[in-house]
């Protein structure tokens, strides 16, 4: 009698806690997508990168590599590393990567059912690009940029809140 009872108690105990956990770890989800949601309206953000995916090359490790993009409505400022194909007006030995700072134009944000879509262009000094970021409920991003002198780079990683 006294195991049957020993044994019950433990199921019943195991049970609770596993719905306790299961409501935690619920609870922490529901306040990563309201922080992400923050994020996207104010369009004050930053996408760190953790994965180049050039077009046709191997993807490219970021994690010793400085690279960010900032979002504001005023500014976007972009210090990601460009691996892929240079067309005309580049300069051989001068790629900075895909390092530059300019106002955004049309620089919207959808919401989505499974997350955001946000999309700008900026003209930079020699070129003009075309940002596409796809960011889900979780805030992991997909971060693509285009210009008229180099091939189409995407980046995987997260956005976060600016640095005060």
């Amino acid at each position: 009698m006294f195991n049957s009872y020993t044994s019950r108690l433990y199921i019943n105990f195991r049970h609770f806690a596993g719905q306790s956990q299961k409501r935690i770890a619920g609870g922490k989800k529901v306040e990563v997508q309201l922080r992400t949601e923050v994020l996207l309206t104010s369009r004050a953000f930053v996408f760190v990168g953790t994965t180049a995916l050039p077009l046709g090359l191997a993807p490219v490790d970021l994690g010793s590599n400085t690279n960010s993009m900032t979002f504001t409505p005023e500014l976007i400022q972009s210090d990601m590393p460009y691996y892929g194909t240079g067309y005309s007006g580049m300069a051989l030995g001068r790629d900075t990567g895909m390092r530059f700072s300019g106002k955004p134009e049309g620089f919207t944000v959808v919401k989505g059912k499974k997350g955001h879509e946000v999309e700008m262009a900026v003209k930079g000094e020699t070129e003009t690009y075309s940002i596409s970021l796809s960011v889900g409920l979780n805030g992991t991003a997909v971060l693509s940029i285009s210009s008229n002198n180099r091939g189409t780079i995407a980046y995987q990683g997260e956005i976060r809140a600016l640095k005060q």
